[in-house]
């Protein structure tokens, strides 16, 4: 699909909005960011923060991950919700980056979506802001709404809403844009009520006299 409104546009005025749009989980390294990336999934970032200030401290190391004892390691995310699959898919994907990838997180995508537990959305949060390579565009729950009222595509499947953008969004702004809709999502266009007469897109929007 190909976006009707001005893309140029579009970044430029949310480039402005939100000068220091970045990915708000903490981490010091690839492991820790692929842990909280998986944790992330239907939860807050403010609660996956919460929960790594602890985990962090005690798995020091893709080892440490992958000799973890699943049961205490659930208790130790359960707040993160769905801890019966993040555990067991952190800790498989930290065993198999050991014996498949010598201890080291892959840098491809490629690679990347052979662990456990990871799909391209997790791919391309980790490759951007860990390793620096663009692949794709990360989708999540914001992008994908803002995606389509923004008439950036109409499609509901992430894969195929990430496609869409990737024929719009310039290839350079692909790691960066999902941290623009991410943050015009949290403050002005949200789920339930979009403060439309507040946004900044409100002439250029699609959605906006219908919304």
């Amino acid at each position: 699909m190909t976006a009707t409104i001005d893309i140029s546009e579009l970044i430029r005025r949310l480039d402005v909005a939100y000068p220091d749009a970045k990915i708000a989980l903490h981490y010091s390294n690839p492991m820790e960011l692929l842990v909280a990336t998986i944790l992330s999934a239907q939860s807050t970032d403010i609660m996956v923060n919460r929960i790594t200030a602890m985990v962090f401290r005690k798995y020091r190391s893709v080892k440490d991950y992958a000799d973890a004892d699943i049961r205490k390691f659930e208790m130790e995310i359960k707040s993160a919700g769905f801890y019966h699959n993040k555990a067991k898919h952190i800790i498989e994907a930290a065993r198999l980056i050991l014996t498949d990838f010598n201890g080291n997180i892959p840098s491809t995508m490629e690679e990347m979506i052979t662990l456990p537990g990871v799909a391209r959305k997790t791919a391309n949060i980790v490759l951007y802001n860990a390793f620096g390579v663009i692949s794709g565009i990360a989708v999540d729950t914001h992008v994908s709404r803002l995606s389509q009222r923004l008439g950036l595509s109409k499609n509901n499947d992430p894969v195929k809403i990430e496609k869409d953008l990737m024929q719009s969004v310039p290839k350079s702004r692909w790691g960066s844009f999902p941290y623009l809709l991410i943050e015009h999502g949290r403050a002005i266009c949200i789920a339930r009520k979009p403060k439309c007469r507040e946004c900044m897109l409100n002439d250029i929007c699609p959605s906006v006299f219908i919304i």
